[in-house]
């Protein structure tokens, strides 16, 4: 509510403006600086409380309360009442601690004899009247408690909730209303024009095509579209063939549950059970193979009647039985036919409506029942069951203790080049993607995919990080030794830091969840993460890891790296930014403690460079992946030890190669991050050669269990990124041909 009333406020001062009101803007102005209620912004009000116990202020914090309690608490129901009074309570006892935790006894005394007559009568003050003689009360079993953070921690986050409810909760305006409607009518606005495209897409869709789908829906089945032809010999076929259908299907239908359903072409029926009823299966036609391309509608059509004579040759029943009606319709007169071929016509036509098979699309396709199948599928040799890495079916398919369901997945195809990083902004409303021209794209995925923003830059980007506090800014690393400060929202560069110009590639960028610092690591020239990779030196690139402050736009300080200065390939911090856990190229992992600003401890980790690394979801471990193939968890309370340790495949690590045409190779080194966690961390994504690959994380066993195959690629995946919410989440998986994926994954709660 404290941002839509500061929007608010500027579009009244910016009418004020317009219509020439400058004495009400005055006044307004006036009494903006005097606002009590601080504009409805909890942290602010807080923060005036503070205030006046920081400064002793006694009678204006009872004067503040007081207004609160007239203005807001006074319309809350009776039952709300002993609410508000405990927390009046609470907010009187942090200032009289404040008072003794400072020294001043006599603002402790002061407190008591003015609040003598109001506090003596209350139970809860009782024992608290003597707390201006006791030597030492914060060791006193009573009111220790009380001079404890953690006390005064709890009481201010109880108050922040307390009025960020009361605000959310209180009538407003309509015109507070302003942006929610800018929001729905944004939505309504990409929603329409998501519409408009389908619209014109299915306008665009060629007119014979449709033509052709609509005859071919309505078509009748060969032996009713072809009956006034068909005499005695054909009918007495028909009939025939009906009997043996049932023979011959179980074979067809044997085969083709090894089909995959998705590549049977149109013109093929699916087959006919072995339960069906002889109505079922009026004529009886071989399968062509899946892989053969699909025929004319007019060629289908035709194959269709063929048959009739064809199997009435292959088999010595059938032969025998079209032998004698031959036989039957020559020694007969014309009118006996006749005669027959109505009977014949009325029985066909007289079946019950439950016997004759729903068709769809083509002439004479039965779509059979599922439960009707003469054989059961075997589930092991079906492609779409077929298990990925142990435990995953490819393309979503569901598994009896498969954790998740894919749900969709969607492209993203602005990139013209190799993916280097791909992220999501502390939100989940916003996607960063960065490919190897440097071209970087700032886009949304719901409701649509959306592009917000395009930057280019004319020196090479190699690094980019979402910045946590505000979540709209956006650090972008290059490879001339700057760092830029991009707001997506305005859409321009709000800072430009030269880093150092003998360290001139920013490698990694990782932003502090208190939105307060960044750290920025950079290297000397010696190492290429382009397409054409140039030979790795004998020795580690020399680089640098800077601590940078965002208010102030300095460097506040530089890590020490022992034992030498090293490029460092990747930063992590931990939940509440304590902690600080980076990867380098000599195959070293540090953690930093960021209270001391330094190392706390370090380990050799990898034979050759690290290329990623992550804290886990309880943070008592350190994840990390390797030149050398391998996924390791480290115990970060013991130095070196490892918890588990896989090997991955070459596509899950790189470096990355995509092979073309004429010999043609692209070779990428690692840069963005290699896997990521759900966010209950029981289950990480890492890269493929054809999409993302979901394992359930082991407790130090020798295999990472398989679960899921995202899929989707046709080249290999070189980062990833996994946002997660209450039960849906989206799995980013960007490949070297610039596409991106977006699959969205509900999760089964077990």
């Amino acid at each position: 509510m404290g941002s839509a009333v500061e929007r608010t406020d500027e579009h009244v001062r910016e009418y004020l403006i317009y219509r020439g009101f400058t004495g009400t803007m005055k006044h307004l102005d006036g009494e903006m600086k005097a606002d009590k209620e601080k504009g409805f912004r909890v942290d602010k009000i807080i923060e005036q409380l503070q205030q006046f116990i920081q400064s002793f202020d006694l009678f204006g914090l009872k004067e503040y309360w007081l207004y609160l309690d007239r203005r807001l608490f006074c319309r809350l129901e009776d039952v709300y009442r002993a609410t508000v009074n405990k927390l009046r309570t609470s907010l009187y006892r942090y200032y009289v601690i404040n008072t003794i935790q400072k020294g001043n006894l006599e603002r402790t005394q002061e407190f008591f004899q003015r609040q003598a007559l109001e506090l003596q009568g209350q139970v809860e003050w009782r024992d608290w009247f003597i707390l201006p003689f006791i030597p030492a009360p914060e060791q006193n079993p009573a009111f220790s408690p009380y001079f404890s953070r953690q006390w005064a921690d709890t009481f201010l986050v109880s108050l922040h909730n307390f009025l960020s409810v009361l605000f959310q909760c209180m009538p407003q305006p309509v015109l507070l209303g302003f942006d929610a409607e800018v929001q729905r009518t944004t939505s309504l606005t990409e929603e329409n024009e998501q519409l408009r495209q389908l619209v014109f897409a299915l306008q665009m869709e060629p007119r014979d095509q449709r033509d052709a789908d609509e005859m071919v829906h309505h078509k009748l089945p060969p032996y009713v579209q072809n009956m006034d032809r068909l005499g005695d010999t054909e009918l007495d076929l028909v009939s025939s063939q009906r009997a043996s259908s049932t023979a011959t299907t179980p074979s067809r239908n044997f085969f083709s549950t090894f089909l995959p359903q998705g590549r049977r072409t149109p013109g093929k029926p699916p087959p006919v059970t072995a339960g069906s009823s002889p109505g079922q299966g009026a004529v009886s036609r071989k399968d062509p193979p899946a892989s053969q391309p699909a025929k004319s509608k007019e060629t289908v059509q035709t194959k269709e009647v063929k048959p009739v004579a064809s199997q009435a040759s292959s088999s010595e029943p059938v032969s025998s039985q079209s032998q004698q009606s031959t036989n039957q319709a020559t020694s007969h007169p014309r009118h006996k036919r006749i005669q027959d071929h109505e009977k014949e016509r009325k029985e066909l036509f007289s079946k019950p409506p439950t016997q004759t098979p729903e068709r769809k699309g083509e002439a004479g396709e039965v779509e059979p029942p599922a439960e009707t199948s003469g054989e059961p599928p075997d589930s092991s040799a079906s492609p779409n069951s077929r298990s990925s890495g142990g435990g995953g079916t490819e393309g979503g398919g569901l598994s009896a203790e498969q954790p998740f369901i894919k749900l969709s997945q969607e492209e993203y195809g602005e990139h013209h080049s190799s993916i280097m990083h791909c992220r999501v902004d502390c939100s989940g409303r916003r996607v960063a993607s960065l490919d190897v021209d440097g071209v970087i794209k700032v886009w949304s995925f719901n409701p649509i995919i959306q592009t917000k923003a395009t930057i280019m830059s004319k020196s090479p980007l190699l690094s980019l990080e979402w910045a946590t506090k505000p979540d709209r800014l956006l650090l972008l690393g290059s490879g001339v030794g700057t760092v830029r400060l991009y707001d997506t929202d305005a859409k321009k560069n709000l800072y430009e830091m030269n880093i150092d110009e003998t360290h001139p590639r920013i490698l990694s960028l990782a932003c502090s969840p208190s939105g307060s610092s960044f750290v920025c690591s950079a290297a000397a020239l010696g190492r290429s993460g382009s397409a054409e990779s140039v030979p790795r030196l004998p020795l580690p690139v020399s680089g640098q890891l800077l601590l940078w402050d965002t208010k102030t736009v300095k460097q506040q300080l530089q890590f020490s790296l022992e034992p030498e200065p090293v490029a460092i390939n990747c930063t992590a911090f931990n939940h509440n930014g304590n902690l600080l856990v980076t990867g380098a190229a000599d195959g070293v992992i540090r953690l930093f403690d960021m209270q001391r600003y330094e190392s706390a401890m370090s380990w050799r980790a990898h034979d050759g460079e690290v290329y990623s690394v992550e804290f886990s979801y309880d943070e008592n471990t350190v994840f990390s992946i390797g030149e050398d193939g391998k996924f390791i968890q480290w115990n970060i309370h013991r130095c070196g030890v490892k918890q588990s340790e896989q090997v991955l495949a070459q596509d899950a690590t790189g470096p990355f190669v995509l092979s073309g045409y004429s010999g043609y190779k692209q070779v990428q080194v690692p840069r963005g991050r290699l896997f990521a966690f759900d966010s209950e961390g029981q289950h990480v994504l890492t890269c493929s050669s054809s999409g993302g690959l979901i394992y359930r994380l082991t407790n130090g066993e020798s295999a990472l269990e398989s679960v899921l195959s995202l899929g989707g690629h046709k080249a290999p995946v070189v980062t990833v990124d996994w946002c997660s919410a209450v039960d849906c989440g989206t799995c980013l998986t960007a490949s070297m041909d610039g596409k991106i994926k977006l699959s969205t994954l509900l999760a089964q709660k077990s």
